[in-house]
């Protein structure tokens, strides 16, 4: 069952929240992030983007950047600019889209569970991309962002956050980035966090990574050394907890995840079309945007034309978690077999697009010359991932795209 705890959460002052508040390390590039924090000097970016106090072009994996990214968590501290609640605390985090609400629970889950299997990914994760957070985290001493998870929902849970929500938020906020709500409530009384601990560990059997492999393998991996490393463990230091924000199952968003690629592998267009027929029912939509509309429908984009992709009966196993996604039969039958690309992690051919930017950002990138051939994808749902995590099994790269991400700097956890 699911092991969750409360911590003594480090965070803004209710006045200077939306000055330190960020968007997620990984959404955007070391220019990006200079520009947003320009004459910020409370922006999150300084310690999880710490290449920005550097001149441009700096390595963002140089070990001063490391250090600066500790030097101004301790500066951000000294200066009252994050602060320490001074008991262990539950907090409830509430994120507006498009005027849909989705309410998570920030809570600290254990190590163990994250070594044991219990916490449950779908994703592979790189060592490298690994190793950068692992750095980060030594270097802080803290989980300073947020993982993101998932956990069936559970009615007495959804009641309880519910009515901690009819108060009146700490933090209240519109990020001017996306215009997206952000509100933040702190769980301070003692009887319902024990009922919150006693909820999780008898009704809650495991949790899912949503978004952020990387980071929840970074901390959990952090936490063992450090648990390796001190003959005096005894397994309830902070270090064998780190920080996630936990999402009931049924209020969580899924967009799609869209493909864009170089080249037709050295066929024509002709050629390529033709190819397409040995597995899917394809038809010429003309030069309107066109949006798959159901499982194991598709939109392709090439030379000014929308296709309309069906995948045909026999090319895909509905018995298989894996095969049964669409992703996994645009890779088999089309990005692999037709195409040539092995792996949509390495291959430089190919990459990756969010549907936040709209079909319109995959006509604008064939377009523009930029790629050849875009691919529209139906979005996986929230069951899917459950199954293939509760399989074992794992999701091909790229898959999953969640909105809206979350707001980094509400609250930081620290290892100590």
């Amino acid at each position: 069952m699911a092991v969750i705890k409360p911590f003594k959460g480090i965070r803004p002052p209710k006045a200077l929240v939306e000055q330190v508040a960020s968007r997620p390390y990984d959404v955007l590039n070391s220019e990006e992030a200079r520009t947003e924090a320009e004459g910020n000097e409370k922006s999150l970016y300084h310690i999880i983007k710490p290449e920005i106090d550097f001149p441009v072009g700096t390595d963002e994996h140089d070990p001063a950047v490391y250090t600066k990214a500790a030097e101004n968590f301790q500066k951000f501290q000294d200066n009252g600019w994050l602060v320490q609640d001074n008991k262990e605390n539950y907090y409830v985090y509430a994120q507006t889209m498009n005027g849909k609400t989705q309410y998570g629970l920030v809570v600290c889950a254990a190590v163990e569970d994250y070594m044991t299997g219990n916490i449950k990914k779908h994703e592979l994760t790189r060592r490298d991309k690994e190793e950068d957070r692992m750095k980060h985290v030594r270097i802080t001493n803290a989980n300073v962002e947020p993982v993101f998870f998932a956990y069936p929902a559970v009615a007495e849970i959804d009641a309880i956050v519910s009515n901690i929500t009819k108060e009146a938020p700490i933090y209240d906020f519109i990020a001017k980035e996306d215009n997206f709500g952000h509100r933040f409530w702190v769980i301070d009384d003692k009887a319902t966090i024990d009922r919150l601990v006693e909820l999780f560990a008898t009704e809650v059997p495991s949790m899912y990574i949503a978004d952020g492999h990387h980071r929840s393998a970074a901390a959990a991996l952090v936490g063992q050394e450090k648990k390796e490393n001190n003959p005096s463990h005894k397994g309830t230091e902070e270090y064998n907890f780190f920080m996630t924000v936990i999402f009931p199952d049924n209020q969580l968003n899924i967009i799609d995840y869209n493909r864009v690629v170089k080249d037709l592998n050295g066929l024509s267009k002709e050629e390529f079309l033709n190819a397409l027929t040995e597995s899917f029912d394809v038809e010429d939509m003309g030069t309107e945007i066109y949006k798959p509309a159901k499982l194991h429908e598709f939109s392709t984009y090439l030379d000014g034309h929308w296709y309309k992709l069906n995948a045909k009966p026999g090319t895909f196993n509905d018995a298989d978690p894996i095969g049964v996604l669409d992703v996994t039969i645009l890779s088999n039958l089309v990005l692999d077999k037709i195409l040539g690309i092995k792996d949509l992690r390495t291959d430089k051919r190919s990459d990756v697009v969010g549907v936040i930017r709209g079909l319109g950002e995959l006509k604008h990138r064939v377009d523009n010359g930029e790629m050849k051939v875009a691919f529209a994808l139906h979005p996986v749902t929230m069951k899917q991932i459950i199954d293939i995590a509760d399989s074992g099994n794992i999701m091909p790269p790229k898959t999953t795209w969640f909105e809206p991400k979350l707001r980094s700097g509400l609250v930081i956890h620290t290892l100590e």
